[in-house]
């Protein structure tokens, strides 16, 4: 077999980590062991927390719906009981967008909601 030299790929494989790590505080950013073990840990959570990013807008959607229901006298659960039972089929994110930014569309879901239930 044989024999390989790895200079310039291993050169290649450790600036770009160090690259990549570049934000990285103190050693995790200037020694190739330490950079590339924080890049390993950055790139797990970067994968988790985009999934938990999910729940917490949904969370925030949530939260502004029930604060702009409780506004017009009903709860989160009365108001999105009362919308199944009214057939609107209206998602949390739309839902808290109408609470912010269209309040009086949103008035009127809540009376719909509130003559259904």
């Amino acid at each position: 077999m044989p024999r390989v030299k790895r200079g310039v790929t291993k050169q290649r494989r450790h600036k770009s980590v160090l690259q990549q790590t570049k934000g990285h505080k103190g050693v995790r950013s200037r020694l190739y062991k330490r950079a590339h073990e924080s890049l390993i840990h950055a790139l797990m959570y970067a994968y988790a927390h985009r999934r938990e990013r999910k729940g917490d807008f949904r969370r925030l959607w949530i939260t502004r719906i029930n604060a702009a229901a409780r506004q017009e006298g009903m709860s989160y659960s009365q108001l999105i009981a009362g919308l199944k039972k009214a057939g609107i089929d209206l998602n949390r994110k739309m839902l808290a967008d109408m609470a912010v930014n269209k309040p009086d569309d949103f008035s009127e879901i809540v009376s719909l909601a509130r003559q259904a239930s």
